[in-house]
């Protein structure tokens, strides 16, 4: 019979990566370490995976060795009223039930305590969101020889249209458009529908790269402000993203996603003088992808020259330069979902239309 609770659950001496791939498979964003005896050793959060990987811990390590050894739980005999003011203050998803042994007989979930009638609760973002959505989509040709590519459709709405939404749930209204490729086409498709956000379009004359354009809202924009790609949609908690820029005093924070590749092949290692030193049969790489998501800060726009192509890289080289702090907010694979190619185009339609 299967373990229903078995998947909220990972075992002492497994490591992060393992744990990373069960968080993102079950699509959770805490795990709840067990030991031999299914007792409670503590809750793996991606908050606490993301702490560990910035500060360069081994992905190799033991589960135990990254967990909260005092997380929040119940036993039976609990008010719901209790668990529902943990959820809704602290943010959580997820309490465990423990056994008079400390052992985890159940673990109680947001959709069972609330029975579907509250939603998770988002903080308000309060800062301004660029969509920069001017690029050809080039590799999504043919598709885009006729459509632009923030109006490439993922069920009933575009992709821009749900790259808001995910906004809307932080209270977000006011959007800031950057376009260029079909620009007319964007603006007339948004007109033409009752549309509950407010855009403020930003026209390009010539392509200004994937951050010039930001050069053009010099004066508009205050404080921090997000950035984001037309062609993706990052399943994250935008809020709390907001806060680990602000409290880590980055200028720029990079959303990246971590990677796992596998090379199908013997990968061959030369010494001196091209002699054979040994052959790593099949390597596996762990990295980190920047996803096209960004936290800024309003003083970086003086580092974009006006009316110039002007990448993400040059920028990123302008703020160190000039002592500027860049920081990585790292997302498990699955948090990053891109259409910017076909296959991974057809992968979203079938996750989203699922979701």
């Amino acid at each position: 019979m299967t373990d229903p609770v078995g998947k909220y659950l990972v075992r002492s001496g497994c490591s992060v990566k393992q744990a990373m791939r069960q968080m993102s498979e079950l699509g959770e964003k805490e795990l709840y370490v067990i030991d031999q005896e299914r007792m409670l050793v503590g809750s793996l959060t991606d908050s606490d995976i993301r702490k560990w990987i910035l500060k360069e811990g081994s992905l190799e390590v033991a589960v135990e060795n990254v967990c909260n050894r005092s997380p929040h739980t119940v036993t039976e005999g609990f008010r719901k009223e209790d668990v529902k003011e943990w959820m809704m203050s602290l943010g959580i998803g997820t309490v465990p039930l423990l056994n008079a042994r400390k052992q985890v007989e159940a673990v109680l979930t947001w959709e069972e305590i609330f029975a579907g009638k509250q939603k998770k609760v988002r903080s308000p973002l309060g800062v301004p969101v660029v969509i920069m959505a001017g690029g050809k989509g080039s590799r999504l040709d043919p598709f885009t020889t006729i459509l632009p590519k923030s109006l490439i459709p993922i069920g009933e709405k575009s992709i821009l249209e749900l790259i808001m939404d995910k906004f809307a749930e932080y209270d977000v209204k006011d959007f800031y458009l950057s376009v260029f490729h079909k620009a007319r086409m964007i603006r007339a498709y948004f007109e033409e529908k009752t549309n509950q956000y407010a855009l403020r379009y930003v026209e390009e004359k010539k392509p200004l790269g994937t951050v010039g354009a930001l050069g053009l809202l010099k004066g508009d924009l205050k404080g921090t402000f997000l950035v984001t790609n037309c062609d993706i949609i990052i399943d994250a908690d935008y809020a709390e993203l907001v806060s680990f820029h602000r409290e880590h005093g980055y200028d720029l924070t990079l959303v990246v996603s971590m990677r796992h590749y596998v090379i199908p092949y013997g990968v061959c290692e030369l010494g001196n003088g091209g002699v054979l030193k040994g052959i790593k049969e099949k390597p596996e790489h762990d990295l980190l992808i920047s996803t096209g998501m960004y936290v800024m800060n309003n003083k970086l726009l003086g580092l974009i020259p006006d009316g110039e192509s002007f990448d993400i890289i040059q920028l990123i080289a302008a703020a160190k330069a000039q002592g500027m702090t860049v920081g990585l907010y790292p997302i498990s694979e699955k948090a990053w979902i891109d259409i910017g190619q076909w296959e991974e185009y057809h992968k979203a339609v079938q996750r989203l239309r699922v979701e």
